[in-house]
């Protein structure tokens, strides 16, 4: 049983550590002290509802439904195309800073959840690496399957809420406006990469995973 605990610790932590469009936006807003909590609660809201239906063999609805991937993917990449492009316009506007609480303006918090929805819910990488590689992986689990997704619901927990509230150990780099110039330029590279991704990526059917 431990066993499966720390693979399936192991596995979401390899899959999740890398800067994507989601940690990204939980750095940005992490370093601002915007909803750092709300928004590190619901990306772990929704690996565990994702990494759930993986690891507990329901993936196989969405495969019966390849079209849905398919839209998704495109969607996903246009808004990924967007986002970045307004990050690339702060890049060269500049003009950004940490301020105190009182002169700061902040992103309402509705906005700010509809973002990390979009950046979760229409990235179809989610559910390649939660339905597909997470999934695949629990077979091996069958009768520890629990153990196995309470690994990866705890590693994504963990690193969820240190992402958001550890950005702020940057914060004295980020008081200066140019640090945000690059931080925005480096979120630009980071969407629009992941958007061509997208576009070339080569979703899983049924038969290329028999």
């Amino acid at each position: 049983m431990s066993t499966a605990f720390i693979s399936g610790f192991l596995l979401c932590l390899s899959l999740i550590v890398a800067i994507g469009s989601q940690n990204a936006f939980i750095i940005k807003q992490g370093l601002k002290k915007e909803h750092t909590f709300w928004i590190s609660f619901l990306c772990t809201i929704f690996d565990m509802i994702i990494i759930g239906i993986g690891t507990f063999g329901f993936g196989h609805i969405i495969l019966s439904l390849p079209w849905a991937l398919t839209a998704m993917q495109y969607i996903g990449a246009a808004f990924l195309f967007v986002y970045g492009l307004l990050h690339l316009k702060s890049a060269f506007k500049g003009g950004q800073s940490l301020q105190t609480d009182a002169e700061q303006k902040k992103m309402p918090l509705k906005k700010a959840v509809l973002i990390i929805c979009a950046l979760t819910w229409l990235n179809p990488h989610v559910y390649i690496d939660c339905f597909f590689i997470i999934g695949s992986v629990a077979t091996k689990y069958a009768e520890h399957r629990m153990a196995f997704y309470l690994g990866n619901i705890t590693a994504s927990t963990i690193f969820f809420f240190a992402l958001g509230y550890g950005a702020r150990l940057l914060q004295p780099i980020f008081k200066k406006p140019l640090s945000w110039q690059i931080l925005d330029f480096i979120i630009f590279v980071i969407m629009v990469s992941i958007a061509y991704s997208l576009i070339m990526t080569d979703i899983p059917t049924p038969s290329t995973l028999n």
